[in-house]
């Protein structure tokens, strides 16, 4: 927004950004936007490429693996792995140079029409008016979800998920992988960022979401993953509730309209997608080129560059939310029997073919790709 000449604050309801979450892989489309914005080659010092993505059995049965190098050459644009740290100090750097103020620890509470527009109001007595509000507020209690929508309450989606960094003493990493081991309810994800460095996470199907709020989380997480394959169990066992947080996984049902009044919602916040889908981060970068498109396409016209967003924006979010929701659901199955099909059939896929078309999907409406 600030490269097209839009004045832009931003208000952050945490103290600070740099320890939220583990890591995250920008897929192509995400790096694509981050070209955009002059700062791939900075992530390139940070991050590292991923070249597969390897699916196995808790007991270690390979069940297949994709390339992912024919994604990023069917895309354009590189699979990079990165901390959450890092990346969130490449784009605050990035917002510094372009004189963005950032105001931390500002917790909205509500948003409120006044006029012809709005403000947001703030824990401390505060209020703002723009000419545009966005609101980017995350999943779990968005104001701006809940002032256009009048219901912001996320779906929870019936797994909870473990995340964490691990490092090693020596390097344990010559290739830089994604790894996917597969149980019965339960999956465990191992993604390297150097060669002693990996972020993880580990899932298991839980019908209420309580476990996050139980102390003895910890404990469960041990007795799910024991007698796992050796890189999970060595992670599993240096897991404290110091080094591990345990997250309930919600999304939210696709719904129609982005906007109300001078308020837009995005991100997660408009369509939080679960983790399965691998798009949650790329979803919300895309949302940030797509709409800086149209405000410069229609800049007296916010009402027709909301709508123009939304429109283009709609049909693919509420694809890869429902996506992720249908491979969470065959992931974390708790029958044996449905496991096991499952498996048989990741040995069957065509990754050529899969990389393909995560590719066409991935790309669709940005100007990469075939």
């Amino acid at each position: 927004m600030s490269q097209i000449g839009i004045k832009v604050r931003v208000f952050e309801r945490r103290e600070s950004v740099h320890k939220l979450g583990a890591g995250v892989v920008c897929w192509p489309n995400a790096t694509f936007v981050l070209s955009e914005l002059g700062i791939l080659d900075e992530l390139h010092t940070v991050a590292r490429k991923i070249t597969a993505m390897r699916r196995t059995t808790h007991n270690n049965v390979e069940l297949g693996s994709l390339n992912v190098r024919q994604l990023d050459a069917a895309m354009g644009f590189p699979s990079l792995a990165v901390l959450r740290e890092y990346l969130m100090r490449v784009l605050l750097q990035r917002a510094e140079e372009c004189g963005i103020p950032i105001t931390f620890n500002a917790h909205a509470t509500a948003i409120e029409r006044t006029g012809d527009g709005c403000h947001v109001l703030f824990a401390d007595g505060t209020s703002v008016s723009p000419t545009l509000i966005i609101g980017a507020d995350g999943r779990m209690n968005s104001k701006a979800r809940q002032y256009i929508t009048n219901d912001s309450r996320p779906v929870y989606q019936g797994f909870v998920n473990w995340i964490g960094i691990h490092r090693w003493d020596q390097p344990v990493f010559d290739r830089f992988e994604v790894r996917d081991y597969w149980g019965v309810g339960a999956r465990f994800g191992v993604v390297p960022v150097s060669a002693n460095t990996a972020y993880w996470a580990g899932g298991l199907a839980v019908p209420e979401p309580s476990i996050t709020r139980n102390g003895t989380n910890i404990r469960q997480l041990k007795q799910t993953f024991d007698g796992w394959p050796a890189v999970v169990s060595e992670i599993v066992r240096s897991a404290s509730n110091t080094n591990t947080k345990c997250l309930a996984l919600f999304d939210h049902d696709p719904v129609p309209n982005w906007h109300r009044d001078n308020v837009l919602m995005i991100g997660d916040a408009a369509h939080a997608a679960l983790p399965t889908s691998g798009q949650g981060v790329a979803q919300a970068l895309e949302d940030a080129w797509f709409l800086a498109q149209e405000i410069s396409a229609s800049p007296s016209d916010l009402e027709n560059a909301m709508a123009n967003f939304t429109q283009k924006r709609l049909n693919k979010t509420a694809r890869i939310v429902m996506g992720g929701r249908v491979f969470a659901s065959n992931l974390f199955d708790t029958d044996a029997e449905a496991c096991a099909l499952r498996d048989r059939n990741a040995v069957e896929t065509d990754y050529t073919k899969m990389a393909l078309g995560m590719a066409s999907a991935w790309s669709d409406g940005l100007p990469i790709g075939g």
